[in-house]
């Protein structure tokens, strides 16, 4: 069978595909309407976000068995059209759900003592240290709401640091030894620090708005390192203000790459876009801490996340009991 690779992926991840009898192809520039011309000849697809996998490319996947996202969730992909079409859906949370973990728990704990800011200030000749006097994970309560692979790994994290988790999941009893899951109502009396592990969907875009913000009891700091559509960035910003908010740490934003890249480009330039008031708040805010969406993004997960699709795809192919010889 013949897989097309639409964006480059660890090397084991072609190799890894090699060795079960497939034939690779690679294409890294084409565009959508070039890929949708010869898709008919491909039995499977590697991709990451390079497009959209919507019904009319679908349609002329006429071969197409499965597509393989190296990534964490599916939310490129029309997945109801896809099931109707008999396409087996892959994805690889488990490939990157530990750097997830450990990318959060960097950023709490460079949050609360202030790394940034210190590190900024002895560079330009400050020695402040009573202004620099950070505050301590023990004894906190974090809230997890999205209690799956990514909510999980950031929950085991956490053991050694003496602090209470609880999670929140729309799906009953995803609860284990590292967190309790409890109620909405529970979450919201508790929590001294919140963190985002869900999937982009319905449900969860703009999830975390002023109404949503205003049910905590207590002020508390913000962890987004799932999607940034799941925030409203304009009542995060004013709930920091109002201190509602004591801080975020955000590795994905509602304005990302090419929005986002706009905002840096010269006035009166093709392209530019006015800054938004909010962001501008954000980059200037000693309250928050930001990276470029790369929580999941380690040398090591690039490997894991390549070598779980080559194994999925596996279990796939002899569950269903397809040889290399069909439909060639």
């Amino acid at each position: 069978m013949k897989v097309l690779h639409l964006d480059t992926n660890h090397p084991v991840l072609i190799s890894g595909l090699n060795k079960l009898g497939f034939t690779c192809d690679e294409d890294y520039t084409s565009t959508k309407v070039e890929v949708e011309k010869k898709i008919h000849l491909y039995d499977g697809i590697i991709i990451r976000s390079r497009f959209k996998i919507d019904k009319q490319f679908m349609d002329k996947a006429t071969r197409l068995k499965f597509i393989g996202r190296v990534g964490a969730g599916l939310e490129s992909i029309d997945i109801a059209y896809a099931e109707e079409k008999n396409i087996h859906l892959i994805a690889a949370p488990e490939g990157n759900r530990n750097a997830v973990g450990e990318h959060a728990l960097g950023m709490i704990l460079a949050l609360f003592n202030k790394l940034k800011k210190a590190d900024n200030e002895i560079r330009h000749g400050k020695w402040l240290r009573e202004a620099n006097r950070g505050i301590e994970l023990e004894g906190k309560t974090v809230g997890i709401i999205g209690y799956g692979n990514m909510g999980k790994a950031f929950a085991k994290k956490l053991k050694g640091f003496d602090c209470e988790v609880i999670c929140y999941d729309i799906k009953d009893n995803v609860g284990d030894v590292n967190a309790k899951q409890v109620a909405l109502d529970k979450l919201f009396k508790k929590t001294d620090v919140l963190s985002i592990h869900t999937p982009q969907t319905e449900l969860t875009e703009k999830m975390i708005d002023k109404v949503f913000i205003k049910k905590f009891k207590k002020s508390f700091y913000l962890i987004n390192t799932a999607r940034g559509s799941a925030v409203v960035t304009t009542d995060l910003v004013e709930a920091i203000k109002n201190k509602k908010i004591s801080g975020a740490c955000l590795d994905v934003l509602e304005y990302e790459k090419a929005s986002f890249e706009n905002f840096f480009i010269e006035p009166d330039t093709s392209g530019a876009v006015e800054m938004p008031p909010a962001f501008q708040y954000l980059i200037q805010s000693d309250k928050v801490l930001l990276s470029p969406h790369v929580a999941g993004w380690t040398v090591e997960s690039k490997f894991k996340l390549a070598d779980t699709i080559v194994k999925k795809v596996e279990m796939f192919i002899r569950n269903n009991q397809y040889n290399n010889s069909k439909d060639q």
